[in-house]
């Protein structure tokens, strides 16, 4: 009965640990994020880059301030109200 048991801990942990894994790599894939950009640490500046961005732009390119409510940040880094985008 302990052989069974330990089997039982073992696959348990193993479980968890997968899970725990998982959950990581959707939260750094920024899955869970709501914000149409994240916020990206470069040295001592914190750039806000769009989920949607230009891969032709570099990050430095983009702004170092958060966007208001009623702002978005375009694919190549500008900030603009967002009315004027589609």
């Amino acid at each position: 009965m302990e052989i069974g048991k330990r089997k039982a801990v073992k696959y348990i942990f193993i479980v968890v640990v997968v899970v725990a894994a998982a959950f990581a790599l959707l939260d750094s894939t920024g899955f869970f994020n709501p914000k149409p950009y994240t916020a990206v640490s470069l040295g001592s500046n914190v750039y806000y880059v769009p989920k949607d961005r230009d891969p032709d732009v570099s990050i430095d390119k983009f702004p170092t301030v958060k966007p208001l409510p009623s702002q978005v940040i375009t694919p190549t880094g500008q900030i603009v109200p967002k009315d004027s985008v589609e």
